[in-house]
């Protein structure tokens, strides 16, 4: 069986506050994006996870797609398999990248072994894997809040908007990230804001990630400016970072300005 895991982005992202957990609330809408890694996996009579295409900087036991299929081994009698990642979407970038891989061969290996896990079963699994790894179990628009593990579906499509998603050489880790930062209550609800057109959303959706990263990155800063000097409607960066994304009516040449950048394009739908 090949799937073809995507990535996403946040439309807005707010880190309301810091839970006695250690870990954050936070409020944002994950939206699908067709940019994509290829993953393979079959039957065998022995276990086989190779991983190619971007490099992965991690052991193999880390994994998503080997801590996916350890989780269902762990739980169900299956049998051992053959996987192959083709890796695309970079990763540090706040794209989901990891988490989509993982989600997918959760969905890959159910359908392949007609284990009859539901949706809900899946993406509650995922959501063992990391925080964004349950939204990839329904890879539909959501409003996510919690943890990034508490997913509402939301009627909400750019279809026929364009996409440019750009990558920067850095990366930021999300550990980084969140010690960067200062928790707080929006000003205006989320929700209340991605009901107005899209061209509307410049300066009202906010990441609140970008203030602390652009002070550190000012690259990143300065790729974001850029998508709008050529004509986006909307652009920010996706989770925290570094990928920063334009939304356009129209399809653009930009993507030939950036140097030492991963660049992307596609239809929104």
């Amino acid at each position: 069986m090949i799937v073809y895991p995507n990535c996403k982005i946040n439309l807005g992202l707010n880190v309301i506050s810091k839970r006695p957990d250690g870990y954050h609330n936070i409020e944002s809408i994950f939206y699908p994006v067709p940019w994509c890694d290829m993953l393979e996996i079959i039957p065998s009579d022995k276990n086989s996870f190779v991983f190619d295409g971007i490099s992965i900087n991690c052991p193999q036991s880390e994994n998503l797609c080997y801590k996916a299929f350890q989780l269902l081994k762990n739980q169900y009698d299956i049998p051992d398999i053959s996987l192959y990642l083709y890796k695309k979407i970079p990763f540090g970038a706040g794209l989901g990248g990891g988490s989509s891989d993982g989600a997918f061969t959760l969905s890959a290996l159910n359908e392949l072994l007609s284990l009859n896990l539901d949706k809900k079963t899946l993406a509650q699994m995922a959501s063992c894997l990391g925080s964004d790894c349950a939204f990839f179990a329904y890879n539909q628009p959501g409003y996510i809040t919690g943890t990034g593990t508490d997913i509402s579906p939301l009627s909400l499509t750019l279809k026929g908007y364009y996409i440019v998603i750009i990558k920067p050489d850095i990366a930021v880790s999300t550990k980084e990230a969140y010690q960067m930062i200062r928790p707080k209550k929006p000003d205006t609800p989320l929700l209340e804001i991605v009901k107005r057109p899209v061209s509307g959303w410049k300066e009202l959706l906010i990441n609140d990630f970008e203030e602390s990263v652009f002070l550190k990155y000012p690259k990143i800063r300065m790729i974001k400016n850029k998508l709008y000097e050529n004509g986006a409607v909307y652009a920010s960066m996706s989770g925290s970072g570094s990928a920063v994304y334009g939304i356009f009516t129209k399809d653009t040449g930009i993507e030939d300005g950036f140097q030492n950048c991963i660049v992307w394009k596609g239809c929104l739908s």
